[in-house]
């Protein structure tokens, strides 16, 4: 015979504090203005990228909403690989 799972406190708790996470950063997204998108400048988009992410003097674009999009993704796409590796994973029994 079998029994039903059962659902432990702890574990509800956790699924609350993730939907609350993810309701507080659907909201903070989907509020956030990523400014106007435009061309690069003629030269080498690498040099201007590097320029803008340390902030340095010479930057040829404006960077502020290219570079919240960009480290959002870097973010997301590392949460995403974290979560493969944690997937893919084997235990052992022994």
């Amino acid at each position: 015979m079998t029994t039903r799972p059962r659902l432990h406190r702890g574990e509800m708790v956790i699924g609350v504090i993730a939907v609350a996470l993810f309701a507080f950063l659907s909201a903070v997204f989907l509020t956030a203005g990523f400014g106007t998108a435009g061309a690069f400048p003629e030269g080498s988009v690498t040099r201007s990228i590097g320029y803008a992410m340390f902030n340095l003097p010479g930057a040829d674009i404006d960077s502020e909403g290219f570079l919240v999009a960009f480290i959002t993704i870097a973010i997301l796409l590392d949460a995403a690989l974290d979560g493969a590796v944690m997937l893919a994973r084997r235990e052992d029994d022994s």
